[in-house]
């Protein structure tokens, strides 16, 4: 591919490769139109809004709804194992003798048919990879009419819960940092900073100018699945939290922190707040589609919006963009309706809009506009209380309460169907400018992140800047700092390098995030290469000096089997009955459950899938005798503590690091020094007790050394953690 550069004085670097240049007043300028006239979308000088709004009354019906829609998961490459499929010249990746980085023939078909320019990038093979495949998808676009440059997005993917066993440096893989609950761990938005302006290099390295994240979501119903992407419990360190990470992601040094070709996009998510999903079910599937409010805090699930990503500290003001939750927000809407968060106009045009005066993109969430699923127990659309509507119908209504994009949507049919519904309806030209309104505001951060100039990449760069050794560095030392020391009477650290017995785990059959059934699997305690690095491998407990057992929190089947129907989410290990759970549910009715519309499962036992974790804590215990036993909880859910803690000389809680970053607070390399950001329960009966939706309500865990498991509790070697953090962040603060 030859793609060409020219530099302008006190400009913007343009790249191109399909498209002329036109030179005026010794500036060079891009001619995407190919009029060979400057127009003003073409002129650099101008703010990216009055591009994008020059731009968007250029464009026709069908070239806009292409912007509105968001493509399915993108892979680079698709191979033929890959969980979306996609051809290359008819044939499976293997098949084709096609570069990892060529362009599919539906990605093709949707950049050139579809006028589609908003793409979620799933797998990259690796950094280089990436970079050549963003310019092929660029190449093609600027071909097409306008030029108009393809936005790569992403989920977060820095997380080191994902990362491998090892800590890696180098390599074509990205730095690996906590996860949220992780990076909340630290108390410090600054750091939170730091990660941000980090990923977002290596987001734009790989091309990526959109960042699906941060999740903002307050972390106040401890059984929910998605509570480790949260900042926490606590209202003002998720506002601190989520102003930091947007300001970080969205700054560009090169222009005094604000937007440039160095900046990244954020989408922050879930507004109204989709912490409050009734028992910890998740909207992801029909039969956790209720967010309930019961302790009456709805506005406070509002602050880390309002008061956070909507007044940043920097230049670039307020998060680029909002993605609504899937749930039914039960009783928001003063009318009684109740549906979907995208499909309500009091929750999207009112509250959004015109009370909290949002003027950036609003994007659905994955996949709300098709048919639903018959099943409760299903991962499919998500069209909660319009599933009487007609696509297209629920497309307009979408539209209608100021949201600009469909996340998931690779149809423009629908699109094109509401349109004509709603020129029916309003007339052709209201509907007309309602279109180039979401047109202006798509293309405002295209042109913000400098990709009308140039969104070309240097393969090689990419491939030095994504995982440097200093990005690797940070993060690793981020990971460090977020674990959470509860307990130690003394066992750690234990900085000798002494003889370590690490058992190996049992899971039983349990439902995946997609609800298909995962079989029971063996798993060891920890990679043998990287304990060793610091202790010698015992094989047995009668041969070590000390044990270090590394178990997950409890992992349940989400609140509901085709067989049981409702049952509780369980926080502790053993099995839990729920005798004291809510007879009557808040959230009720669903056309799939005409007959039982409550959702309570009071009475109703759930048995974790690793109730052997808490087997092997007590059986090493047992088996060590007086020797130390180190316990390590990979929380993605807050969990029970009680019935391990008596067993365990001390207790490290992970919220996602590296096995690495845990050995080293073990053997004493560094001093930990997180906090907990939500709190750990006394037991099960405390949980049913809670509202969902209020912070910080429920009654912590106190182990046998007198010490409760709050929030904002940790221990460093000198004991429990008081600084400036736990003054700024109390718990009634």
């Amino acid at each position: 591919m030859n793609i060409t550069y020219v530099t302008n004085p006190n400009g913007p670097k343009l790249g191109v490769t399909t498209a002329k240049l036109i030179e005026q007043d010794g500036l060079y300028f891009k001619d995407l139109e190919g009029t060979g006239e400057l127009l003003p979308y073409e002129d650099w000088r101008l703010s990216p809004e009055e591009r994008a709004r020059d731009l968007a009354q250029r464009l026709s019906v069908e070239e806009i709804a292409g912007l509105m829609m968001y493509s399915s998961h993108q892979m680079v490459p698709f191979f033929a194992n890959s969980p979306f499929k996609a051809t290359y010249d008819g044939k499976s990746f293997e098949e084709s003798g096609a570069q990892a980085w060529a362009l599919t023939d539906q990605q093709k078909k949707f950049l050139k048919e579809d006028h589609l320019r908003h793409v979620l990038a799933m797998l990259l093979k690796d950094a280089k990879t990436a970079a050549l495949w963003n310019n092929e998808m660029q190449a093609f676009a600027e071909s097409q009419p306008h030029g108009i440059p393809v936005n790569i997005s992403s989920d977060p993917r820095n997380g080191a819960s994902s990362a491998g066993a090892e800590y890696k440096s180098g390599g074509g893989q990205t730095s690996a940092w906590p996860e949220g609950l992780g990076i909340a761990a630290t108390f410090d938005p600054e750091l939170c900073r730091e990660y941000a302006s980090i990923i977002s290099k290596e987001y734009r390295a790989l091309g990526i100018a959109t960042a699906l994240s941060p999740q903002v979501d307050i972390g106040t119903e401890p059984r929910w699945l998605r509570i480790a992407d949260t900042f926490g419990a606590h209202p003002q360190l998720v506002s601190d939290m989520g102003r930091a990470y947007c300001d970080g992601m969205q700054s560009d040094p090169a222009q005094n922190g604000g937007w440039g070709s160095g900046s990244v996009a954020t989408m922050a998510k879930h507004w109204p707040g989709g912490g409050p999903c009734e028992a910890g079910r998740d909207a992801h599937y029909p039969f956790g589609k209720f967010a309930v409010h019961p302790g009456g805090e709805e506005a406070t699930h509002l602050k880390p919006f309002t008061e956070g990503v909507f007044h940043m500290d920097g230049p670039t003001a307020k998060t680029a963009s909002i993605m609504p939750y899937y749930t039914v927000t039960w009783g928001m809407d003063p009318s009684g309706d109740n549906v979907g968060n995208s499909y309500s106009k009091f929750i999207i045009q009112d509250m959004l809009r015109e009370q909290a005066g949002f003027d950036g993109v609003v994007c659905t969430d994955w996949h709300i506009t098709p048919d639903p699923d018959p099943k409760l127990d299903s991962f499919g659309s998500r069209c909660y209380g319009v599933e009487d509507l007609t696509e297209p119908e629920r497309h307009l209504r979408i539209l209608e309460n100021g949201v600009d994009q469909f996340g998931g949507n690779n149809n423009v049919v629908p699109i094109l169907e509401a349109y004509r519904l709603g020129c029916e309806k309003y007339g052709e030209e209201a509907m007309l400018a309602r279109f180039r309104r979401s047109a202006a505001r798509l293309l405002t951060g295209s042109f913000r992140c400098g990709l009308f100039d140039n969104p070309y990449l240097d393969p090689e760069e990419s491939q030095a800047i994504v995982g440097c050794q200093a990005h690797c560095e940070a993060g690793f030392d981020a990971q460090v700092k977020s674990l959470v020391m509860v307990k130690n009477n003394g066992a750690l650290p234990i900085r000798q390098r002494k003889k370590v017995y690490v058992p190996g785990r049992t899971i039983l059959e349990r439902k995946s995030f997609f609800r298909s059934m995962l079989p029971a699997i063996t798993v060891p305690g920890m990679d043998k290469n990287v304990a060793g690095k610091y202790y010698d491998w015992a094989e047995s407990p009668e041969e070590a000096d000390f044990a270090l057992v590394c178990i997950d929190s409890p992992i349940t089947n989400g609140g509901y089997t085709e067989e049981e129907g409702y049952i509780p989410i369980s926080l502790q290990y053993r099995p839990y009955t729920a005798h004291t759970a809510r007879a009557e549910s808040i959230g009720q009715g669903d056309f799939r459950e005409k007959d039982t519309p409550n959702r309570s499962y009071r009475g109703k036992t759930c048995t974790p899938a690793n109730e052997a974790d808490l087997d092997l804590v007590l059986d090493t215990r047992k088996a060590m005798g007086e020797k130390p036993v180190v316990v390590v909880v990979r929380m993605q859910n807050p969990c029970i503590l009680s019935e391990l803690e008596p067993a365990a000389d001390a207790i490290l809680v992970d919220f996602g690091v590296q096995q690495e970053a845990i050995l080293t607070i073990v053997s004493g390399k560094a001093e930990p020094s997180g906090l907990l950001p939500v709190q750990l329960p006394r037991d099960m009966e405390t949980v049913e007790a809670h509202c969902e939706d209020k912070p910080l309500d429920m009654i912590p865990y106190t182990d046998s050394m007198g010490n409760a498991y709050d929030f904002g509790f940790g221990l460093n070697w000198s004991g429990v953690i008081h600084d400036s953090r736990t003054l700024r962040y109390g718990k009634n603060g």
